[in-house]
């Protein structure tokens, strides 16, 4: 096993950084090149294994796609490989074939895929057998479970002869994420119609339209220096590359972190992050941004924060079970995560003052997002974490960043 130690910093925090490119929207802008037939000039696609993963698999011929650990490339390639009348094996990690994804190839097979289980029902490893279009343009799916599935199936709608309605059923979760894929698909040219009342999407059977894109800065990347600076003692960073009118709906970390202590101001480059005033609690709906769950949590643990947190319903598929890892590691700190109903409303309390020298380990359960929300607790202490090398998933150099403000061994 590897490890990182991470300590306070001894002088005050003032940093530039240049994040990593958005994992989310590099990889809906390589599957729509994909779907131009490869015709765009993407810009700052992103480092992280799993857009690199996206990048290799759209380009080999191989029988066998095996997405690693990378959730959004198996559904996104599935739908992708489907549409095109591959065959293909599709597999991953032990974890990664633990993950659901029924409702997509129900869906797909609704629309003339030919897709079959290799071991479990809804689960990977599959096999794609070409696809034979079934003459259905109308489907409904769970809005709740991911957004992924309902991305992967925009995508390819204006590929099938008569287009797609799709109807979302129930709640939707991570809604801006569907708004994202939308808004990308029209900058390359596709129409769309969006009716949120009904929760019916329609997309008409139309042709991409190869653009250059340059792809933004991740504003997940940015929320673990939002929590750095909370947590330092004296901060300020200027993160490059970011909008303030984003697609990402993790850009809501500049309103939530403006009640832990952090001022955002948009300049020319990007936004640069100060310490002001922190408030004694935070209620958050986490429905449309449940990646920053970790961090946010967190972050309040360690400020003596009141976190009351809801819209965590798709966490425990996440790579690793986020809610218990949570509960786990957050005792190490003196602080708890409890499920205060069974509607998914969660509590993070103040953390109990640690007596203790020993330095906490944080095991990461091979989650690239429990490394990198818990790493900021070195700016108040020191802090081991447990395979650091997870954090290529999504951001590979966030460890050399990070040595650039505090000593980490």
């Amino acid at each position: 096993m590897s490890y990182a130690t991470i300590h306070p910093p001894k002088n005050p925090i003032k940093a530039e950084i240049k994040l990593t490119a958005s994992k989310s929207e590099c990889n809906r802008a390589l599957i729509i090149d994909a779907l131009t037939g490869f015709k765009c000039t993407l810009s700052n696609i992103s480092e992280a294994r799993d857009c690199q993963t996206m990048q290799r698999l759209l380009a080999s011929d191989e029988p066998v796609a095996d997405v690693i650990d990378a959730g959004t490339t198996m559904r996104f390639l599935s739908a992708y490989f489907a549409i095109t009348g591959q065959h293909k094996t599709m597999t991953g990690t032990p974890r990664m074939c633990e993950r659901p994804i029924g409702l997509l190839v129900d869906a797909l097979r609704l629309l003339g895929a030919k897709i079959t289980y290799e071991k479990q029902d809804g689960y990977p490893p599959m096999r794609l057998e070409g696809f034979e279009y079934s003459g259905k343009n109308r489907l409904g799916i769970r809005g709740d479970v991911s957004s992924q599935y309902i991305s992967a199936l925009l995508m390819i709608a204006p590929l099938l002869p008569d287009g797609l309605v799709l109807t979302l059923e129930g709640e939707i979760g991570s809604r801006p994420y569907i708004e994202m894929t939308l808004q990308q698909m029209a900058y390359f040219g596709i129409e769309f119609q969006a009716d949120w009342i009904t929760q019916t999407l329609s997309v008409p059977a139309q042709t991409y339209q190869p653009k250059p894109y340059a792809i933004e800065s991740d504003w997940s990347g940015a929320s673990y220096w939002y929590s750095i600076v909370a947590l330092a003692e004296d901060a300020e960073v200027e993160l490059l590359g970011l909008k303030e009118n984003s697609l990402q709906g993790d850009s809501a970390i500049v309103d939530i972190m403006e009640s832990l202590g952090v001022k955002s101001t948009f300049t020319q480059r990007g936004v640069l992050l100060q310490k002001t005033k922190a408030e004694t609690s935070l209620v958050w709906d986490f429905t449309d941004c449940p990646d920053l769950v970790q961090t946010v949590a967190v972050c309040c643990a360690m400020k003596g924060i009141k976190l009351t947190l809801t819209g965590a319903e798709s966490l425990k598929i996440k790579e690793t079970d986020r809610i218990f890892a949570l509960q786990q590691e957050l005792k190490k700190l003196g602080a708890e995560l409890i499920e205060v109903e069974t509607n998914h409303r969660y509590e993070v309390g103040t953390p109990a003052k640690i007596t203790s020298d020993i330095t906490p380990s944080i095991h990461t359960y091979d989650d690239h997002r429990m490394a990198l929300a818990f790493a900021p607790v070195g700016m108040i202490r020191p802090v081991i974490i447990e395979e650091p090398g997870v954090v290529v998933k999504s951001y590979p150099n966030f460890w050399e960043h990070l040595e650039s403000v505090t000593k980490v061994e």
